[in-house]
C-alpha cells in the first residue's frame, strides 16, 4: 500500500512539473471585457499568444500579456534544466472570474441616485507542455 501511494505521488509530481501557472487578482477591468481577450489566446502556443496580445488594441491585452510572461518565468524557475524552445508550451487553461466590485452612487433625475458598479476580475493562466522529455 505504501509503495503504490509513493509511486502515485511521484507521478503526480512529474505531471505538475510540466505545468506552470500565474494569477492576476483584482484587475480593474470588467470580467466581460477580459474574457473577450482571453478567448483569443486560449489553447494557443505561447509564442503565438504573446504575438496576439502584443498587437491587440484592447486595454485588457496589456495586463494579460504580462500575466503570460509571468507564467513563462514561473515555468522556467520550475524547470531550470529544460529549454523553453524544446518545451513546446501552450496555454492549457485561462480562467477569468469576477473580482470585488466598487459601488458608487451617481446622481439621477428627480433627486434619485443610480448605483454604479465598477467591476474587477481575477485571471488564472495555466501553461502546459506538449513535450515531456525533461526526465
Amino acid at each position: 500500500m505504501g509503495v503504490r501511494k509513493h509511486n502515485k505521488a511521484q507521478q503526480i509530481k512529474e505531471a505538475k512539473k510540466s505545468l506552470a501557472f500565474a494569477k492576476l487578482n483584482n484587475c480593474p477591468t470588467s470580467p466581460r471585457k477580459m474574457r473577450i481577450v482571453a478567448d483569443l489566446v486560449r489553447g494557443q502556443k505561447v509564442e503565438k499568444a504573446l504575438a496576439i496580445l502584443k498587437f491587440n488594441s484592447k486595454d485588457a491585452s496589456r495586463s494579460l500579456e504580462k500575466l503570460v510572461l509571468s507564467a513563462i518565468a514561473n515555468w522556467q524557475a520550475k524547470n531550470e534544466e529544460a529549454s523553453l524552445e524544446d518545451a513546446d508550451l501552450f496555454i492549457k487553461e485561462i480562467r477569468v472570474d469576477g473580482g470585488t466590485m466598487l459601488k458608487r452612487l451617481r446622481p439621477a433625475p428627480q433627486g434619485r441616485a443610480h448605483r454604479i458598479r465598477k467591476r474587477s476580475n481575477h485571471v488564472t493562466v495555466v501553461l502546459g507542455s506538449n513535450n515531456n522529455t525533461q526526465s
